[in-house]
């Protein structure tokens, strides 16, 4: 099989596109043809090894966690899949492997995909729906009636994260470039402020802060905040509290306990899925570098070929 490889740490142009042999099944295992993966921020830093403290690795090493495809093949024991599922999943980041025609892994860490969502759509929901749901809910414990200020809310989790939040009957401001504003809006913001021309940190009385950019942007957040306010970042490892208020990473590492949630709302008409534009695994490194510009509208796929 065709398999994006990195030998050493760096930029996404250390990456080479290289022939791989598939490992052999375990017997609670499944072999997946790969149709999509999605592209994380997460891929680009454990690439430049910014994670490896967190998710050591060892080269050569094939990035990527989130993947749709079909089962080719299944092992002894597994009686809940059969080969032409179609199927979605996240592998574990230090074992990565979905930049690949096909991955091995463990039958319980699949979804079957519902009929009408395709097999991109899929790829794109179990980095971003669970960590927007994680950073909402339980590191945030957003609850109906609060305020929330999500920051990049056209980015993979940001769109993720304004449907979730509107649909818990919170109040939603989002910040977001002028081109995206109807966008958001539309996935369910009641404020969109353009982050290049108007000054975020005039809002007032926020319950939760969604950070998804640290530096000056997590700096100027904690103003915002109400008594009891709190800031649930996506990048800030070493975050402190400040005058009161409380600050958590979120930690993101098992994306199974909400796919099928995902599903469920996607089928319900409830959870868009918002593609900003797909590469060929030959051009891997594109769409990292287009992740890496932290720009992108939405999620970012590599289609496989053969």
């Amino acid at each position: 099989m065709k398999a994006a490889s990195l030998s050493r740490f760096g930029a996404p142009d250390g990456l080479s596109i290289d022939e791989r042999s598939i490992r052999v099944l375990g017997p609670a295992e499944v072999a997946v043809t790969v149709i999509a993966a999605g592209v994380n921020p997460l891929d680009v830093k454990m690439m430049a090894g910014y994670m490896q403290q967190i998710f050591p690795i060892e080269f050569p090493y094939v990035p990527g966690t989130d993947f749709s495809g079909v089962v080719e093949s299944v092992g002894a024991q597994v009686n809940n899949l059969k080969p032409g599922d179609r199927v979605v999943g996240r592998t574990a980041p230090i074992a990565g492997g979905a930049f690949a025609q096909t991955v091995v892994i463990a039958a319980d860490e699949l979804c079957i995909i519902p009929t009408g969502m395709s097999a991109e759509q899929a790829a794109a929901l179990p980095t971003a729906f669970g960590t927007a749901h994680q950073a909402l809910f339980e590191v945030g414990r957003l609850q109906h009636g609060q305020r929330v200020l999500i920051h990049a809310a056209a980015g993979g989790v940001g769109c993720m994260a304004v449907q979730l939040a509107h649909q818990a009957g919170s109040y939603v401001v989002a910040t977001a470039s002028r081109k995206n504003i109807d966008l958001v809006r539309g996935l369910g913001a009641d404020e969109v402020i353009d982050y290049r021309t108007a000054d975020f940190a005039e809002v007032r009385d926020i319950d939760l802060v969604l950070d998804t950019i640290g530096g000056d942007t997590l700096a100027k957040s904690w103003s915002v905040l109400r008594d009891g306010g709190r800031i649930a970042t996506l990048v800030e490892f070493g975050i402190q509290p400040a005058n009161g208020y409380s600050g958590e990473f979120v930690f993101f590492s098992n994306a199974m306990p909400l796919l099928s949630e995902a599903t469920r709302l996607f089928q319900a008409a409830r959870l868009q899925v918002i593609i900003d534009s797909t590469f060929p695994l030959d051009e891997a490194e594109l769409a990292l570098e287009k992740v890496a510009t932290g720009h992108a509208c939405g999620k970012v796929l590599i289609q496989m070929s053969d």
